[in-house]
């Protein structure tokens, strides 16, 4: 059975900072591709940010510079630490993995987070 966990959303005022995390099991996490997506209301799901299997990351422009995305492959864990939060970025935000060589994909049940001051 295949579970993608995230943890550490919250309510957090402007400018202040988060973590989450995303803990996976059931899959073969080396060979996904990790992201983290984020759907705000009356919006649709968009991605945030991505990590291949080899550590590379890309970013949306609106978050670059702020966000950083990281994996631990022994851990089978993928974190997103999001600093200088705006009110804007208030959404569920959601884990996904992608299967590199194949077309499977999974998605956590999302985690929210509330920037207000």
């Amino acid at each position: 059975q295949v579970q993608l966990v995230e943890s550490g959303g919250g309510l957090v005022q402007p400018g202040g900072s988060l973590r989450l995390s995303c803990a996976a099991s059931g899959i073969n996490f080396s060979a996904y591709a990790m992201g983290w997506y984020r759907q705000a209301p009356g919006k649709p799901r968009e991605l945030v940010a991505r990590i291949t299997i080899g550590g590379r990351t890309n970013y949306v422009d609106p978050v670059k510079g702020r966000f950083t995305i990281s994996r631990d492959n022994a851990k089978n864990t993928v974190d997103l630490q999001m600093n200088s939060l705006k009110l804007e970025d208030t959404a569920v935000y959601y884990c996904n993995a992608g299967q590199v060589l194949g077309t499977k994909e999974y998605w956590g049940q999302g985690t929210q987070v509330t920037v207000s001051s």
